[in-house]
């Protein structure tokens, strides 16, 4: 367990919040726990996906063709995986989180830069990994590890930091299904220029 942030140190002190950013490396941010599905990968979802992103491959929809192609079932759209372990939108005050669907720990990286002024984000690039399709039933749960903060950077936007971390999914068997990596930039739009 963390010891809380101290914000007034760390807006006295770039080197104290740079060494307490760096202390995340390597950490869950989950701090209450591994995310889980609400739910199993299952067809309406599905359908809603395919619809939105006109996406009609036959495999998403069709068990013959499933089949055909190797799949003992339908399989999710691969692009969904991170759908599934999203936690459900609480829309009051999400104006005043910046858009988080949740509320944060206000501790993690994320919180604290942004109660130190760094309260822009940018989502700069998204990378996913899949060990194999997601079929009808299955139940999967992620964690999401902190992988890196790059130094404190001039931006056109702004001063700022990049962080990336790694969700790893699992699945009801414990096996891994796939992972995404995610690069914000979290940045103080009052220092542009």
């Amino acid at each position: 367990m963390k010891e809380p942030a101290d914000i007034d140190l760390f807006k006295a002190s770039q080197d104290a919040l740079d060494r307490y950013l760096q202390s995340w490396v390597g950490e869950n941010l989950n701090t209450t726990g591994t995310n889980h599905a609400p739910d199993p990968v299952n067809m309406p979802m599905i359908r809603h996906w395919v619809d939105a992103f006109d996406d009609r491959n036959p495999v998403y929809e069709d068990t013959a063709s499933a089949k055909q192609h190797g799949w003992g079932a339908r399989i999710a759209p691969p692009a969904m995986m991170q759908t599934w372990t999203m936690p459900r939108v609480i829309l009051e005050g999400i104006g005043e989180r910046g858009g988080a669907s949740q509320e944060l720990d206000p501790d993690i990286p994320l919180g604290v830069l942004d109660r130190v002024g760094f309260n822009g984000i940018l989502a700069t690039n998204s990378v996913l990994d899949f060990e194999r399709p997601l079929v009808e039933g299955d139940v999967l749960q992620s964690d999401v590890v902190l992988e890196s903060v790059s130094e404190r950077k001039k931006t056109g936007l702004g001063l700022g930091y990049f962080l990336t971390w790694r969700q790893t999914y699992i699945d009801q068997d414990g096996a891994s299904v796939g992972r995404q990596t995610f690069t914000v930039l979290k940045f103080d739009p009052s220092t542009i220029g």
